[in-house]
């Protein structure tokens, strides 16, 4: 597994009134801008793009990432495994239901009915959820992630989110080894 794929609103307060209908999503009802990103189990986040209008859906952010271009153009990095006999040489992110059907995106099962579909329902929901805890942490560490920006151009937004990125990983980086408990036989 490569991670778990996500995006996440940011609520522009400020948002200049020309731009506030690109900006602005029936559901949300404010100005937002959006953060694709794919985050591991252990909070690192691996992939960040920021500044797409929040009238957006997942799917139209992922169109104009990068995230994806190498798959598609066939010059993905080489991830080989073996899972139930069969060999794979793709790796997989997390994701929701809204994502297209692609090879390299692994999905809950919408409606499980035998134990084994629970359970692999339960498991894929639980670990996709990594990226929403990367999220979460980040916008508790950040008051300014947090609360809805009072920045006027796009350009310190983007500086503002990748800087908090950039610092979230440093912690996750520095927090890394603290809790694996280490006992002393003596």
């Amino acid at each position: 597994m490569l991670g778990s794929l996500d995006c996440m609103h940011w609520q522009w307060r400020n948002c200049p009134k020309a731009w506030k209908g690109q900006y602005t999503r029936g559901d949300i009802k404010v100005s937002t801008v959006m953060l694709e990103a794919v985050a591991s189990h252990d909070l690192w986040i691996w992939h960040a793009f920021f500044g797409v209008a929040g009238s957006n859906n997942d799917i139209n952010v992922l169109n104009r990432s990068s995230l994806f271009t190498e798959v598609l153009q066939g010059r993905a990095p080489a991830v080989h495994y073996t899972l139930n006999g069969n060999e794979y040489n793709m790796g997989y992110y997390l994701t929701h239901g809204i994502y297209p059907e692609w090879a390299t995106f692994v999905k809950t099962i919408p409606l499980p009915q035998c134990a084994k579909d629970k359970l692999y329902a339960e498991h894929q929901e639980g670990a996709r959820k990594d990226v929403e805890r990367a999220f979460g942490v980040s916008q508790a560490r950040f008051a300014i992630l947090r609360n809805p920006t009072r920045m006027w151009q796009m350009r310190s937004l983007t500086e503002i989110m990748y800087a908090c990125i950039i610092l979230h990983n440093m912690i996750v980086e520095d927090e890394r080894d603290t809790f694996r408990v280490r006992y002393d036989d003596n």
